[in-house]
């Protein structure tokens, strides 16, 4: 997961997003510093949280409930 580039989001709680298409993970850093990668999500997830217009709302009701999180 190191090798996961993360991308700087508009958000009043997430500082950065990355994805790893290969191996289906998904890696928030959040701006409080917690860092977590989820697993098993799907390219059409990443996309969708890519372009919803508030990335925090996004990951707390569609990818936290659905996908394990691990904490890095």
């Amino acid at each position: 997961m190191k090798n996961i580039q993360l991308t700087p989001v508009d958000s009043s709680n997430v500082e950065s997003i990355g994805y790893d298409a290969t191996k289906g993970i998904l890696a928030v850093k959040f701006k409080s510093g917690g860092h977590y990668a989820y697993h098993g999500v799907s390219a059409a997830d990443y996309a969708s949280l890519s372009s919803a217009k508030s990335v925090g709302s996004h990951i707390s009701k569609h990818i936290v409930p659905k996908f394990k999180a691990q904490k890095l």
